[in-house]
């Protein structure tokens, strides 16, 4: 996971400051040491980790976190606002002309995960209303376009090929013209890469930024190459001009230097972070949150929204109606948990709880959602919705229909008295799903996850 290091060490850091009443010069160039050590050790730029340590100094010394009733909790507010501002401030978002169509240029180097990047953009655009054209302008790379096709047809989102010429400037423009005709809102142009940075590379691009004006570069980068990825977003932007950068493979970095410098090397915004292998996995890159993620804070908002996106409303309607009659059964829990699964990784949902990141030892399998299936559809209609029916010899029998052990169902059927008992809370209190994160007691999850 992204952070992870870094995460933990910051987050022992605002702990110690959290228990002291009293916060001496001492303290803080102390906990400032083992800030800017966390800060080298996740790969950040080192003038960068210089500069940030300074600005926290010059801030945290001043009289009024000294004196103030609560020293710890203000030089915690200091050290969030300074990694969000490093993170890039705010939120930024593409830019769509108000004559579509909207042409969005991915480049960057061989492997860092471009073509799964333009599927990835396509498809969280098409979400917010676009009607996105993928277009295969990598005419070097073997099956590379194949590749596209494939992504594009996955998701039913068109893709233009041609693969008559390697002239990428015509290409790039025939793909408008289609966009056009197609009523296409959105282009979005995969471009090539090479292993490395080199002048034929540059030059072809120019070319295509010249002659089709593109709306958008972005520069996709591999955050598991750290320093690197830094050096090739300064040296693509000095070149070309970048508009905002897309951090791929940001679930497989657990160190992160290259998100905490990208922004200030090149000072242009990351404005997407893409977290996994599925093609659902990216997200609009929020500094805000990211900040509070990383300090152990939680990200609720977050987890809201994608549960906003993966839920079905008429499922939802059905769970409320059950709710209101007190009659949640594992027919309406399974529907819950087929929902999830669509949010994404359960160990990643989780560590968006407040106080969920600072369990060490918090470790949740996702093969648990499978296991949970099969004990569920391995009951009859009768016993689903009325648990108390589970006595020993049906436990049994659910065990060897589903593959399972005794005790697995039992502890799973103690996580299903658990849930009834938030879902209840959720329904006799206000604020849906926000009250329900604000009532999660971090202990009994941890309890039943074991």
């Amino acid at each position: 996971m992204a952070f992870e290091g870094l995460s933990s060490k910051l987050q022992e850091i605002t702990r110690k400051l959290r228990g002291k009443a009293r916060i001496t010069e001492a303290d803080l160039k102390e906990m400032l040491r083992e800030v800017k050590l966390a800060l080298l050790e996740a790969d950040v730029n080192y003038k960068i980790v210089k500069d940030f340590i300074a600005t926290i100094q010059e801030k945290a010394l001043g009289q009024d976190v000294l004196k103030s009733l609560t020293p710890g909790q203000q030089v915690i507010k200091i050290v969030k606002d300074e990694l969000e501002e490093l993170l890039g401030g705010q939120e930024s978002k593409i830019n769509f002309t108000p004559n579509p169509p909207t042409i969005i240029m991915l480049v960057g180097l061989q492997g860092s995960g471009k073509t799964t990047t333009a599927g990835k953009l396509a498809n969280i655009l098409r979400k917010q209303g676009k009607k996105p054209l993928l277009v295969a302008c990598d005419v070097y790379r073997p099956a590379a376009i194949k590749q596209l096709q494939v992504v594009g047809s996955s998701l039913g989102i068109p893709v233009y090929a041609n693969e008559n010429t390697k002239d990428v400037v015509h290409i790039a423009k025939q793909a408008v013209s289609v966009a056009m005709s197609k009523l296409n809102d959105v282009v979005i142009l995969d471009t090539a890469g090479r292993l490395h940075i080199d002048e034929e590379l540059m030059l072809e691009l120019k070319n295509v930024k010249s002659n089709v004006k593109p709306h958008e570069i972005l520069l996709v980068v591999d955050s598991m190459t750290g320093q690197d990825a830094v050096n090739v977003a300064q040296t693509f932007n000095e070149n070309i001009g970048i508009d905002g950068v897309v951090l791929t493979k940001l679930d497989g970095d657990t160190r992160g230097g290259a998100a905490l410098s990208v922004k200030k090397v090149t000072g242009r915004p990351i404005k997407f972070a893409a977290t996994g292998e599925k093609l659902s996995d990216i997200e609009s890159f929020n500094p805000e949150r990211m900040a509070s993620r990383i300090l152990g804070m939680g990200d609720v908002l977050s987890i809201i929204e994608k549960a906003e996106e993966a839920f079905d409303e008429e499922e939802a309607a059905k769970i409320e109606e059950a709710l209101k009659k007190k009659e949640f059964d594992l027919d309406d829990y399974l529907v819950q948990l087929r929902q999830v699964k669509k949010m994404g990784s359960f160990s990643s949902l989780l560590k968006m709880i407040p106080g969920m990141a600072n369990i060490k030892d918090l470790k949740v399998d996702d093969k648990e959602f499978v296991r949970i299936e099969a004990i569920i559809c391995s009951m009859t209609k009768e016993e689903k919705r009325n648990p108390k029916l589970l006595n020993a010899s049906r436990r049994i029998r659910i065990a060897k229909g589903s593959g399972t052990t005794v005790q697995q169902i039992n502890q799973f059927m103690k996580s299903f008295e658990m849930t009834q008992k938030m879902m209840k809370k959720v329904q006799n209190g206000k604020g849906g799903l926000k009250n329900m994160m604000k009532n999660i007691n971090p202990n009994d999850l941890k309890k039943y996850m074991k």
